[in-house]
């Protein structure tokens, strides 16, 4: 079992940054594919970023080049770095795990986490 908890999220202004957290728990962090998937109001949830264990990564179209994920496996935790935020990217953000390969398909995707509220105002 793995528990996710996300942090980071809050009110910012257009073309503003925010890096979000996700720490994970378990012994096993460095095997899991973590991903961020988001979901704004009336929206379905859709797919963000995902590393691998060997920090592959991938991203929607839609934040290429101005979000970035990483991984500190010691620390057991992933991040999301948002930048040159717009305000369609306002929903809320969630974590999520995979002891699969790399994958953008939410079904692949065995923990989420609870998920953390980003705001962009315009």
């Amino acid at each position: 079992q793995v528990q996710l908890v996300e942090s980071g999220g809050g009110l910012v202004q257009a073309g503003g940054s925010l890096r979000l957290s996700c720490a994970a728990s378990g012994r096993t962090f460095s095997n899991y594919a973590m991903g961020w998937f988001r979901q704004a109001p009336g929206k379905e949830r859709e797919f963000v970023a995902a590393i691998n264990w060997a920090a592959i990564t991938r991203y929607a179209d839609s934040v290429k080049g101005r979000f970035t994920i990483s991984r500190e496996n010691a620390q057991n935790t992933v991040y999301l770095q948002l930048s040159s935020l717009k305000s369609e990217d306002t929903a809320v953000y969630y974590c999520a795990a995979s002891t699969g390969l790399l994958t953008f398909t939410r079904s692949e995707y065995d923990y989420s986490g609870q998920g953390t509220q980003v705001t962009v105002s315009s």
